[in-house]
């Protein structure tokens, strides 16, 4: 973090109309983005994840994931209230009408490997992009992200112990490898592009304590051990990647 960045603190939504326009501009940008996504999460999970569950327990799996997500939604939506916004209109959207979080990703995601990787890896991310919104010089953003964390834990576990209990077998290890490419590649590029101005300016605000990029590597080397942890290789970097 910057050394400015260190400084500011944010208290309450009085507070926040007292702050300038950039500020102000980037946090609802960025609270907005993740609000839509959390929704569009519990679109996923009923609407993607849970007509492919392999079993009752699965599709119910994917019920309380679901729950969990339309939560983040409530709490974002409560805090972006409190600056006076209102975000009901996104509950009348349908996915691709949404601004912010369209997951095209996630769309292409047609079976339960891809549904593993997808909160193995791809929410991993989120969940990491979420622990800096934790440490948010603006307190209801703060305050707002320790339950989501605990849940997202939950999730990204879940991922992986059915990832794990796939590469038990050598062809399951394979049909993981070959859904690992396309997903490493849409992961990576959630963290945004690497060049961004603006994740330069939410560092220089508190918002943010990464650029793109460092948030990007940081992912990159705490996830690298876990994948290797069940025989599979680490795509490039670069592989298929969007936004460089």
């Amino acid at each position: 973090m910057t050394e400015n960045s260190e400084k500011i603190e944010v208290r309450d939504a009085e507070a926040f109309k007292k702050m300038p326009d950039e500020y102000q501009e980037l946090l609802v940008h960025q609270l907005r983005a993740h609000t839509e996504g959390e929704l569009t999460g519990a679109d996923d999970y009923t609407e993607i994840f849970y007509p492919m569950a392999p079993n009752a327990f699965e599709k119910r799996v994917c019920c309380e994931r679901a729950a969990e997500e339309m939560d983040h939604y409530i709490r974002g939506a409560q805090v972006l209230e409190g600056i006076g916004i209102d975000t009901a209109y996104m509950l009348k959207q349908r996915i691709l009408e949404r601004e912010h979080y369209r997951t095209e990703g996630v769309r292409r995601i047609h079976n339960w490997i891809g549904r593993a990787l997808f909160s193995f890896i791809g929410e991993a991310a989120v969940l990491n992009i979420i622990e800096e919104m934790a440490q948010s010089s603006y307190k209801p953003i703060a305050d707002m992200c320790v339950p989501v964390l605990m849940d997202e834990h939950g999730h990204v576990g879940h991922g992986y112990r059915i990832c794990r209990e796939l590469c038990q077998s050598a062809e399951g290890r394979a049909q993981v490898q070959a859904g690992l490419t396309k997903a490493w590649a849409v992961t990576l590029d959630l963290f945004g592009r690497s060049n961004s101005e603006r994740s330069r300016q939410y560092v220089r605000w508190g918002l943010r304590r990464y650029t793109n990029e460092e948030a990007r590597q940081r992912y990159i080397e705490q996830t690298t051990p876990r994948i290797t942890s069940l025989g599979l290789k680490v795509p490039e970097d670069v592989s298929l990647r969007k936004f460089l």
